[in-house]
Protein backbone atom coordinates (compact mmCIF):
# COMPACT_ATOMS: atom_id res chain seq x y z
CA UNK A 1 0.00 0.00 0.00
CA UNK A 2 2.85 2.54 0.96
CA UNK A 3 4.12 1.92 -2.61
CA UNK A 4 0.83 3.33 -4.50
CA UNK A 5 1.28 6.81 -2.01
CA UNK A 6 2.93 9.08 -4.24
CA UNK A 7 2.33 12.17 -2.20
CA UNK A 8 4.16 13.84 -5.18
CA UNK A 9 1.39 13.70 -7.43
CA UNK A 10 -1.97 15.27 -6.76
CA UNK A 11 -5.18 13.31 -6.02
CA UNK A 12 -8.83 13.99 -7.32
CA UNK A 13 -9.58 12.58 -3.70
CA UNK A 14 -7.19 14.65 -1.64
CA UNK A 15 -8.07 17.27 -3.53
CA UNK A 16 -11.46 17.44 -3.06
CA UNK A 17 -10.55 16.83 0.56
CA UNK A 18 -8.75 20.21 0.36
CA UNK A 19 -11.45 22.17 -0.94
CA UNK A 20 -13.90 20.61 1.72
CA UNK A 21 -11.87 21.94 4.00
CA UNK A 22 -10.14 18.62 5.30
CA UNK A 23 -6.69 17.95 6.16
CA UNK A 24 -6.19 14.64 4.34
CA UNK A 25 -3.56 16.20 1.52
CA UNK A 26 -0.51 16.75 0.86
CA UNK A 27 1.79 19.91 -0.71
CA UNK A 28 0.62 18.94 -4.43
CA UNK A 29 -3.02 18.13 -4.03
CA UNK A 30 -2.95 21.73 -2.28
CA UNK A 31 -1.47 23.51 -5.06
CA UNK A 32 -3.21 21.53 -8.20
CA UNK A 33 -6.31 22.48 -6.20
CA UNK A 34 -5.12 26.20 -5.75
CA UNK A 35 -4.37 26.19 -9.67
CA UNK A 36 -7.86 25.64 -10.23
CA UNK A 37 -9.27 27.98 -7.76
CA UNK A 38 -7.45 30.50 -9.16
CA UNK A 39 -9.48 30.32 -12.47
CA UNK A 40 -12.73 28.76 -11.15
CA UNK A 41 -13.27 30.54 -7.52
CA UNK A 42 -16.68 28.71 -7.16
CA UNK A 43 -14.86 25.15 -6.90
CA UNK A 44 -15.19 25.08 -3.32
CA UNK A 45 -18.80 25.58 -3.54
CA UNK A 46 -19.24 23.35 -6.37
CA UNK A 47 -17.48 20.70 -4.13
CA UNK A 48 -19.62 21.57 -1.65
CA UNK A 49 -23.01 21.70 -3.34
CA UNK A 50 -21.58 17.79 -4.95
CA UNK A 51 -21.34 17.21 -1.24
CA UNK A 52 -24.50 18.25 -0.10
CA UNK A 53 -26.35 16.53 -3.46
CA UNK A 54 -25.45 13.35 -2.35
CA UNK A 55 -26.44 13.53 1.62
CA UNK A 56 -29.62 14.76 0.43
CA UNK A 57 -30.00 11.74 -2.03
CA UNK A 58 -29.06 9.46 0.46
CA UNK A 59 -31.10 11.13 2.64
CA UNK A 60 -34.51 10.69 0.26
CA UNK A 61 -33.52 6.90 0.01
CA UNK A 62 -33.75 6.32 2.99
CA UNK A 63 -36.47 8.15 4.42
CA UNK A 64 -38.85 7.89 1.29
CA UNK A 65 -37.71 5.29 -0.65
CA UNK A 66 -37.04 2.55 1.89
CA UNK A 67 -33.62 1.52 0.64
CA UNK A 68 -31.65 -0.44 3.41
CA UNK A 69 -28.29 -1.18 1.17
CA UNK A 70 -25.66 1.95 -0.49
CA UNK A 71 -22.65 0.71 -2.57
CA UNK A 72 -20.74 4.12 -2.71
CA UNK A 73 -17.92 3.47 -5.61
CA UNK A 74 -15.38 6.50 -5.40
CA UNK A 75 -16.09 7.21 -1.88
CA UNK A 76 -13.16 9.70 -1.27
CA UNK A 77 -12.49 10.57 2.23
CA UNK A 78 -14.09 10.38 5.00
CA UNK A 79 -15.61 13.62 6.27
CA UNK A 80 -18.88 14.62 7.84
CA UNK A 81 -22.05 13.01 7.02
CA UNK A 82 -20.69 10.02 5.04
CA UNK A 83 -23.24 7.96 3.09
CA UNK A 84 -23.41 5.27 6.50
CA UNK A 85 -23.91 8.78 8.45
CA UNK A 86 -26.87 9.71 6.86
CA UNK A 87 -28.61 6.52 5.93
CA UNK A 88 -27.99 4.80 9.51
CA UNK A 89 -28.94 7.91 11.25
CA UNK A 90 -32.65 7.34 10.00
CA UNK A 91 -32.69 3.72 9.45
CA UNK A 92 -30.04 2.02 11.73
CA UNK A 93 -30.32 -1.07 10.12
CA UNK A 94 -29.38 0.10 6.79
CA UNK A 95 -26.04 -1.25 5.15
CA UNK A 96 -22.70 0.31 3.56
CA UNK A 97 -20.10 -0.80 1.20
CA UNK A 98 -17.42 1.96 0.42
CA UNK A 99 -15.04 1.28 -2.68
CA UNK A 100 -12.23 3.46 -3.47
CA UNK A 101 -8.27 3.03 -5.25
CA UNK A 102 -7.20 6.04 -2.72
CA UNK A 103 -4.51 4.49 -0.37
CA UNK A 104 -5.17 7.37 1.70
CA UNK A 105 -8.78 6.39 1.78
CA UNK A 106 -7.61 2.87 2.63
CA UNK A 107 -5.64 4.39 5.27
CA UNK A 108 -8.55 5.94 6.70
CA UNK A 109 -10.88 3.18 5.80
CA UNK A 110 -11.67 2.81 9.54
CA UNK A 111 -13.80 6.42 9.92
CA UNK A 112 -15.83 4.55 7.05
CA UNK A 113 -16.45 1.23 8.92
CA UNK A 114 -17.54 2.92 12.28
CA UNK A 115 -21.24 1.06 11.60
CA UNK A 116 -24.38 1.34 13.94
CA UNK A 117 -24.76 -2.27 16.10
CA UNK A 118 -27.78 -2.97 13.67
CA UNK A 119 -26.17 -2.13 10.25
CA UNK A 120 -23.04 -3.18 8.59
CA UNK A 121 -19.87 -1.40 6.70
CA UNK A 122 -17.45 -2.77 4.13
CA UNK A 123 -14.70 -1.37 2.42
CA UNK A 124 -13.12 -2.24 -0.81
CA UNK A 125 -9.92 -1.58 -2.23
CA UNK A 126 -10.88 -1.24 -5.93
CA UNK A 127 -10.65 0.90 -8.97
CA UNK A 128 -14.24 1.91 -10.60
CA UNK A 129 -12.38 1.37 -14.11
CA UNK A 130 -12.77 -3.03 -13.03
CA UNK A 131 -16.72 -3.29 -12.37
CA UNK A 132 -15.77 -7.33 -11.97
CA UNK A 133 -13.09 -6.93 -9.36
CA UNK A 134 -15.87 -4.71 -6.97
CA UNK A 135 -18.77 -7.09 -8.20
CA UNK A 136 -16.52 -10.50 -7.51
CA UNK A 137 -15.17 -8.81 -4.45
CA UNK A 138 -16.41 -11.23 -1.13
CA UNK A 139 -17.04 -8.14 1.27
CA UNK A 140 -19.77 -6.91 -1.35
CA UNK A 141 -21.73 -9.95 -1.17
CA UNK A 142 -20.95 -10.76 2.70
CA UNK A 143 -22.47 -6.92 3.50
CA UNK A 144 -25.65 -6.22 0.78
CA UNK A 145 -28.35 -8.27 0.17
CA UNK A 146 -28.76 -8.94 -3.74
CA UNK A 147 -32.53 -10.12 -3.16
CA UNK A 148 -32.84 -6.99 -2.01
CA UNK A 149 -33.07 -3.04 -3.68
CA UNK A 150 -29.59 -1.28 -3.31
CA UNK A 151 -28.77 2.08 -4.56
CA UNK A 152 -24.92 2.94 -6.49
CA UNK A 153 -23.26 5.80 -5.54
CA UNK A 154 -21.47 7.14 -8.56
CA UNK A 155 -20.54 10.95 -7.11
CA UNK A 156 -18.27 12.77 -8.75
CA UNK A 157 -16.34 10.20 -10.17
CA UNK A 158 -17.05 9.69 -13.70
CA UNK A 159 -15.50 12.71 -14.88
CA UNK A 160 -12.29 11.04 -14.57
CA UNK A 161 -12.64 7.69 -16.44
CA UNK A 162 -11.94 9.19 -19.92
CA UNK A 163 -14.16 8.44 -23.08
CA UNK A 164 -11.22 5.53 -24.37
CA UNK A 165 -12.06 3.81 -21.04
CA UNK A 166 -16.45 3.83 -21.82
CA UNK A 167 -17.66 5.05 -18.89
CA UNK A 168 -21.33 4.24 -20.13
CA UNK A 169 -20.37 0.90 -19.99
CA UNK A 170 -18.84 0.48 -16.53
CA UNK A 171 -22.14 2.19 -15.40
CA UNK A 172 -24.40 0.09 -17.86
CA UNK A 173 -22.09 -3.07 -16.59
CA UNK A 174 -22.80 -1.95 -12.73
CA UNK A 175 -26.57 -1.44 -13.08
CA UNK A 176 -27.34 -4.67 -15.00
CA UNK A 177 -26.13 -6.60 -11.57
CA UNK A 178 -28.08 -4.81 -9.48
CA UNK A 179 -31.36 -6.07 -8.10
CA UNK A 180 -34.56 -5.03 -9.73
CA UNK A 181 -35.92 -1.68 -8.12
CA UNK A 182 -32.41 -0.59 -7.04
CA UNK A 183 -31.24 2.92 -7.74
CA UNK A 184 -28.58 5.09 -9.68
CA UNK A 185 -26.98 8.16 -7.99
CA UNK A 186 -24.66 9.97 -9.88
CA UNK A 187 -22.97 13.06 -10.46
CA UNK A 188 -21.02 14.48 -12.77
CA UNK A 189 -19.00 17.73 -13.82
CA UNK A 190 -20.14 19.69 -16.96
CA UNK A 191 -18.93 22.89 -18.28
CA UNK A 192 -22.13 23.36 -19.73
CA UNK A 193 -23.05 26.84 -17.78
CA UNK A 194 -19.41 28.29 -18.25
CA UNK A 195 -18.15 31.04 -20.58
CA UNK A 196 -15.77 30.38 -23.04
CA UNK A 197 -12.95 32.13 -21.74
CA UNK A 198 -13.55 30.09 -18.31
CA UNK A 199 -13.33 27.27 -20.30
CA UNK A 200 -10.11 27.67 -22.00
CA UNK A 201 -8.78 28.86 -18.08
CA UNK A 202 -10.04 25.40 -17.16
CA UNK A 203 -8.17 23.64 -19.96
CA UNK A 204 -5.16 24.93 -19.92
CA UNK A 205 -4.87 24.46 -16.35
CA UNK A 206 -6.15 20.92 -16.39
CA UNK A 207 -4.01 19.65 -18.79
CA UNK A 208 -0.94 19.83 -16.89
CA UNK A 209 -3.11 17.93 -14.10
CA UNK A 210 -3.71 13.99 -13.80
CA UNK A 211 -5.79 11.59 -14.02
CA UNK A 212 -7.24 13.41 -16.78
CA UNK A 213 -10.46 15.50 -15.88
CA UNK A 214 -12.90 15.10 -18.86
CA UNK A 215 -16.33 17.06 -17.66
CA UNK A 216 -19.11 16.09 -19.62
CA UNK A 217 -22.49 17.89 -21.31
CA UNK A 218 -25.80 17.00 -20.71
CA UNK A 219 -26.34 14.83 -23.44
CA UNK A 220 -23.41 12.86 -22.20
CA UNK A 221 -24.34 12.27 -18.64
CA UNK A 222 -27.93 11.55 -19.87
CA UNK A 223 -26.44 9.02 -21.56
CA UNK A 224 -25.52 7.06 -17.95
CA UNK A 225 -29.14 7.03 -17.23
CA UNK A 226 -30.49 5.11 -20.43
CA UNK A 227 -32.74 2.42 -19.68
CA UNK A 228 -33.05 3.71 -15.75
CA UNK A 229 -36.95 5.53 -14.62
CA UNK A 230 -35.05 9.42 -13.72
CA UNK A 231 -37.10 10.31 -11.05
CA UNK A 232 -37.92 14.41 -10.62
CA UNK A 233 -36.80 16.75 -10.39
CA UNK A 234 -34.38 14.83 -13.37
CA UNK A 235 -30.94 15.77 -14.30
CA UNK A 236 -30.62 18.91 -13.00
CA UNK A 237 -27.66 20.75 -11.29
CA UNK A 238 -27.02 19.50 -8.61
CA UNK A 239 -27.79 22.54 -6.14
CA UNK A 240 -31.20 22.09 -7.88
CA UNK A 241 -32.01 18.22 -7.14
CA UNK A 242 -34.59 18.39 -4.45
CA UNK A 243 -33.12 21.24 -2.69
CA UNK A 244 -33.65 22.62 0.87
CA UNK A 245 -35.30 26.24 1.13
CA UNK A 246 -33.18 29.65 0.78
CA UNK A 247 -31.03 30.94 -1.73
CA UNK A 248 -28.73 28.33 -3.47
CA UNK A 249 -25.86 28.54 -5.78
CA UNK A 250 -26.14 28.46 -9.68
CA UNK A 251 -25.53 26.24 -12.40
CA UNK A 252 -22.22 27.92 -13.25
CA UNK A 253 -21.34 27.85 -9.61
CA UNK A 254 -21.99 24.35 -9.24
CA UNK A 255 -20.49 22.99 -12.07
CA UNK A 256 -21.97 19.81 -11.89
CA UNK A 257 -25.31 17.49 -12.70
CA UNK A 258 -26.51 15.36 -10.69
CA UNK A 259 -29.89 13.15 -10.78
CA UNK A 260 -31.45 9.78 -9.28
CA UNK A 261 -32.90 7.29 -11.04
CA UNK A 262 -34.59 3.67 -10.72
CA UNK A 263 -34.11 0.08 -11.97
CA UNK A 264 -36.78 -0.91 -13.89
CA UNK A 265 -38.43 -4.55 -13.63
CA UNK A 266 -36.82 -7.06 -15.82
Amino acid sequence: MSERLDVTKPHPARRYDYWLGGKDNFQADRDAAEAIAAVFPHIRTAARENRAFMQRAVRFLTAEASVRQFLDIGTGLPTNENVHDVAQGIAPESRIVYVDNDPLVLVHARALLTSSPEGATAYIDADARNPEKILADPALRDTLDFSQPIALLLVALLHFVEDHENPWEIVKHLVAALPAGSYLVLSHATFDPLDEQTIAAMNAVNKNIKPVFSPRSLAEVTRFFEGLDVLEPGIVSVSDWRPAPGPRPTPAEATGYGAVARTRSR
